[in-house]
């Protein structure tokens, strides 16, 4: 235990979490001088290759100098807090990554509060320190005053401070030293970190802090070693959340080397290893051994603040596209996310074939719905809506912090956007580069459906960032989208002919030959009202020629959106239709007539 170190790397977004990461193993000598190694390598999921962000927690090893360090790479986005949460218990403290140019953002601080309530001493790093305009000294200044608003101890406040560009693999005590490795970063960790708590020689325990599965093993329970020590064959039980024993046999045991995972005879307590041997195994379990087993203290993950509606798509275009469609394989596999994904909340709500998905945020419900289309999956999904509570009496609603970079010009339009969303403007800071931060407090339901507007307003510039901020009274009502839809009033195929007459009424969502049903949403109205069009209308054809007839048709290039856009777009009395080649949106009701006698109902 003496030579080992567990810690998790954290930050906000973009902080360069992954890419230190990469440096540090590849400086370490984990992998051989001829071995091909890609950029930002433990970002391992395709969404993740694609997005250029980290989804899932990934463990990873490395020695150094006779010591061994497990480090944890973690998501830094605030939708995928519950993957930081999880993984808190199975360090012994972390290393929280700071952009030497933006300084402490919302996630920077969602993460340190949780790490500091866990009593992890957290090794401070400043990256990016060759960016342009960077200003690491001001940074650090900038992390001690949080440290001191987020109550830290004196031994916490006293945090180490490494100064780093994980791009060009280089780490300083001070910002002007020679050094060009990460060897101070190694050092640092090696002094500061203390080595893990527990009794080798007591009674093996263990905590499952992930879940892994693979085929011919089955699942595959992620954690660290917290007493004791585990062979493969011993006998041991499962001891659930809820108090259930099972018994049983460990089949395999693997420790992380390098990316790797390598079969191991044998593991102590500190270790951080994967056991295979139970396939009833989930996230917060404990494998302890002995005649009185005893489970360890559970993984406590925040509420989720986001619901999304699932159901069976019953458009006429059902089944063409997707290879499971019914409730059951819908059902079965939100079943399945529940066992890797420990802040999601699955329940079948009140309507038949429909289920309701609670989670943190709107992209990590996203990456669920993209990873079940590109399975197969067809289904509906409904507009996002907030979690409210009562509290005391007080309907309360989930509150964010939003933090927003935005260039000088465009500060006022933001400002006006969000005051008519409820938000409270709480602190502004004028940059020296032109830029503008603004930091607002603002109902979470304010921030749905604002990205697309915000980016709009902006002109493309603008960043904005958001962190969950507890609840509050229930700020009172205001205005949704404000444009109504242009919705198809007969199936059929898009012509172009019909669209280009269309175009002066709004922007399109489709381009020419487009397959569309009634009901089906085809742009966006140039007015608050919704409006019945029909894109299928051809061109009457006679024998007879005129003037102006034979006009070439200029189309304007069709909006295009991508899932996290078409999911904030939607109104309440609107679907999104997802299948594994199309994404969709239609009204509720699919005939006009019946949309006409829900308004009335209401």
């Amino acid at each position: 235990m003496e030579h080992i170190r567990n810690i998790a790397i954290i930050a906000h977004v973009d902080h360069g979490k992954t890419t230190l990461v990469d440096a540090m193993l590849k400086q370490s000598g984990t992998f051989r001088s001829n071995e091909r190694v890609e950029e930002r390598m433990m970002d391992s999921n395709d969404l993740e290759k694609e997005r250029g962000i980290t989804i899932f927690s990934k463990n990873a090893s490395f020695t150094y100098k006779d010591h061994k360090i497990n480090i944890v790479d973690t998501p830094g986005h605030a939708d995928f807090g519950g993957e930081v949460q999880r993984i808190l218990d199975m360090v012994d403290s972390v290393l929280l990554v700071v952009d030497a140019f933006e300084g402490a953002m919302p996630q920077t601080k969602y993460v340190l509060k949780k790490s500091l309530e866990c009593g992890h001493r957290p090794i401070v790093v400043i990256n990016k320190i060759d960016r342009p305009n960077s200003r690491p000294e001001e940074v650090v200044d900038m992390m001690f005053d949080l440290f001191v608003e987020l109550n830290a101890t004196n031994e916490q406040l006293d945090f180490p401070v490494v100064f780093a560009s994980a791009k060009n693999g280089e780490s300083h005590y001070t910002l002007f030293d020679e050094n060009r490795d990460m060897i101070p970063l190694y050092e640092t960790i090696i002094k500061h970190v203390q080595q893990p708590e527990g009794n080798p020689n007591g009674e093996f325990q263990f905590l499952i802090s992930a879940i892994e599965y693979d085929n011919y093993i089955g699942k595959i329970g992620a954690g660290k070693i917290h007493n004791g020590s585990v062979k493969p064959g011993d006998e041991v039980t499962l001891v659930k959340q809820k108090g259930e024993l099972i018994k049983g046999k460990i089949t395999k045991l693997f420790e992380y080397r390098g990316m790797k995972k390598t079969e191991v005879k044998e593991a102590h307590a500190g270790d951080i290893v994967a056991i295979a041997g139970f396939d009833k195994v989930d996230l917060g379990d404990t494998i302890a051994a002995g005649d009185n087993p005893v489970g360890l203290p559970t993984i406590k993950i925040d509420e989720p603040t986001i619901a999304i509606t699932f159901q069976v798509n019953d458009s006429p275009f059902m089944g063409k596209e997707g290879k499971y469609v019914t409730s059951r394989h819908i059902w079965d596999r939100l079943e399945r996310e529940l066992e890797t994904n420990v802040s999601l909340v699955i329940e079948k709500a009140d309507s038949k074939d429909s289920f309701t998905v609670k989670g943190r945020g709107e992209l990590q419900l996203s990456i669920l719905i993209e990873n079940m289309r590109r399975e197969g999956y067809e289904f509906q999904v409904s507009r996002p809506q907030v979690i409210n509570k009562e509290i005391d009496g007080v309907k309360c609603e989930p509150m964010e912090l939003a933090t927003i970079d935005v260039a000088d010009e465009f500060s006022g339009a933001v400002i006006e956007k969000l005051g008519k969303r409820k938000g409270e403007l709480v602190n502004m800071v004028q940059g020296s580069d032109g830029y503008t931060r603004l930091e607002f407090k603002i109902p979470s339901r304010g921030l749905i459906g604002f990205r697309g507007e915000f980016l709009t307003d902006t002109r493309g510039t603008g960043i904005l960032n958001h962190l969950f901020a507890g609840y509050e009274p229930y700020k009172g009502n205001f205005g949704a989208r404000s444009r109504g839809v242009l919705v198809a009033m007969e199936g059929g195929v898009s012509v172009g002919f019909a669209l280009d007459n269309l175009q002066e009424r709004g922007t399109l969502f489709i381009a020419p030959t487009v397959p569309v049903y009634e009901g089906m949403i085809v742009g966006e109205h140039s007015r608050e009202n919704d409006l019945p069009v029909n894109p299928c209308k051809t061109k009457k054809l006679t024998n007879m020629r005129a003037s102006g007839s034979e006009e070439a048709i200029r189309l304007i290039p069709p909006r295009v959106f991508s899932l996290e856009q078409a999911i904030e777009y939607i109104a309440d009395d609107e679907l999104l239709e997802i299948t594994p080649v199309s994404i969709r949106m239609r009204k509720r009701f699919l005939s006009g007539l019946d949309r006409k006698r829900a308004e009335r109902a209401e």
